[in-house]
């Protein structure tokens, strides 16, 4: 039977006992580092040549968290990355290191030969200067390979289409390295049931018109339409409370309203769908918004409400009523959509009167270029999009975890949950360390977009801040909240009209991702013939 290349995979600390156990018995070391995300000839070589100068190869590939490629690399998972390097023949060891550079594993590994690209043999980075210096300080030298056969792995991703089968390893090795399976989600849903929530923030009625393209108008060059009808939807604060209490939260809605008849209906409007509300007329009118739509297809978006900042004391009106509904609470959102419901202010004032400990989780959303990203810091978490993120941190060029490095230093939050839209979500968290030079080094994950069709966007950043939400006020862990709300997205997409999704709903969904299942029709490599005859029966002979 031929030997399992698991055993050639091993942690870092495993790794170092190995290393110095040959150094005792007089062998050589040569140690490669890398991405090494798709496996190609160019890797091949490099890693041929490198054997060819010690006893031993030692490859050790950069985990997950640590690449800053993008925010849909690594392609690859680092546990599927670790195979593709095992199976090789003349590699002895694969170690995945939690590290941004080689440096500690080479403090380990102490290996005779370290073997660089030559790209790096002219580099000034400091990293690889540092890396240089730990090798020859224990007695090593650097080489440089010559690079004959040139591949990128990016460049080679770029020309790739989505291969929905590794979108499935990606999730399951992301669901295994956080123990998210169908045991955690069922618990997570459970613990949704009859939470209280208070939301606070803007409230904001959604108009799409429905229109008829009818082509050009007459005096100019502009699209001319047809009007056919019009629906209206809660969006923001308003929309965020529907979706708690579709999922089985007891939310309680704060907003200020108009002092017109219609607004003195809304909170009775609200309490027949579950949520309760202190609605202030400290507006001239209800802000709203319009949408215009032909065939299936979103047009322009109008604001036909300017932003009502409130006073001083139409703020401590709203900020008593705040202070009055936290008692039992154990979440609070703020939605701030830039309207002016949510201040400055109001959001000291909550700060002020939260306990030290054992108080509500805080969570925050800013949406739209009014809105102050800046102003809820101190969250224990944010919600937002990229653009969001980027325009707040005045950083369009950086990789997305420099961006979120600001973030979280910025604004002293715990965690951000980052919408990429239609690419899918990526979550950012302080990494856990008692080094102080690391300090700075981010925990994050990609959960690649789980929606087939994207059909209406409407009342799906509100499902990502509520699903989110629960599971971490809940004791939910980061990357647990950022996959149901992966989930909860995938389905408001998929249907036009912003409908909130049900508990029910979600829980049926969760039943059928197979990447939560153990007996998935994609086993990983060491199922074994019997498992796939079980899971994948051969189709019976025609007679």
């Amino acid at each position: 039977m031929t030997p399992s290349p698991q055993r050639k995979i091993l942690d870092p600390a495993a790794i170092a006992r190995q290393a110095a156990a040959l150094r005792a018995a007089g062998r050589t070391i040569v140690h490669c580092h890398g991405c090494f995300d798709i496996v190609h000839p160019g890797h091949i070589r490099y890693l041929q040549f490198a054997r060819q100068l010690a006893d031993v190869l030692v490859v050790s590939l950069t985990g997950d968290d640590r690449i800053q490629k993008g925010p849909d690399r690594p392609y690859i998972p680092q546990e599927l990355r670790a195979e593709n390097l095992a199976v090789l023949e003349f590699v002895d060891y694969v170690v995945i290191d939690p590290h941004p550079t080689a440096c500690e594993l080479l403090e380990a590994l102490r290996p005779d030969v370290y073997v660089k690209g030559r790209e790096y043999a002219g580099s000034s980075d400091p990293r690889f200067e540092r890396e240089r210096e730990i090798v020859e300080r224990h007695g090593g030298r650097v080489i440089f390979h010559s690079g004959d056969v040139v591949f990128s792995s990016t460049g080679l991703l770029r020309s790739l289409a989505r291969d929905q089968q590794l979108d499935e390893h990606r999730l399951r090795a992301l669901c295994n390295r956080h123990g998210i399976d169908t045991a955690s989600t069922r618990g997570a849903l459970d613990a949704f049931t009859d939470l209280r929530v208070v939301v606070i923030g803007d409230l904001i009625r959604e108009r799409y018109v429905i229109c008829d393209a009818v082509g050009t108008a007459d005096d100019g060059p502009a699209l001319s339409l047809r009007r056919l009808g019009e629906q209206s939807y809660w969006c923001a604060a308003g929309a965020t409370a529907l979706q708690l209490a579709a999922l089985g939260a007891r939310p309680t809605l704060i907003s200020v309203v108009g002092s017109d008849p219609e607004s003195r209906t809304l909170e009775a409007q609200f309490a027949e769908r579950g949520v309760s509300s202190v609605l202030l007329p400290e507006r001239p009118d209800i802000a709203s918004r319009s949408t215009f739509v032909a065939d299936d297809t979103r047009l322009f978006k109008l604001s036909d409400s300017p932003a009502h900042p409130l006073d001083s004391s139409a703020e401590r009106r709203v900020a008593a009523a705040l202070r009055s509904r936290l008692a039992g609470a154990g979440l609070v959102i703020w939605c701030d959509h830039g309207y002016g419901a949510v201040t400055p202010g109001l959001v000291r004032s909550l700060r002020d009167h939260l306990p030290a400990e054992n108080g509500p989780k805080v969570v925050g959303a800013a949406v739209g270029p009014q809105a102050d990203l800046l102003g809820l810091a101190g969250a224990d978490a944010l919600v937002v999009s990229e653009r969001q993120a980027r325009e707040t941190a005045h950083d369009m060029g950086s990789g997305l975890p420099a961006v979120a490095w600001k973030l979280l230093h910025t604004l002293g939050t715990g965690a951000l949950l980052i919408s990429l839209r239609k690419r899918g979500l990526m979550s950012f968290r302080p990494g856990v360390t008692s080094d102080p030079a690391a300090a700075d080094r981010l925990r994050s994950d990609f959960i690649p977009s789980l929606a087939v069709f994207h059909i209406d966007p409407l009342g799906s950043d509100e499902t990502i801040l509520a699903t989110a939400a629960l599971t971490l006020a809940t004791g939910g862990s980061l990357p647990l909240a950022g996959y149901l709300a992966a989930c909860g997205e995938a389905i408001a997409v998929s249907r036009a009209g912003g409908r909130h999704v049900q508990a029910a709903e979600l829980a049926d969904w969760l039943g059928q991702r197979p990447e939560l299942r153990p007996e998935s029709r994609f086993q990983p490599d060491s199922a074994t013939p019997a498992d796939l005859a079980r899971i994948a029966p051969p189709l019976p002979m025609p007679s």
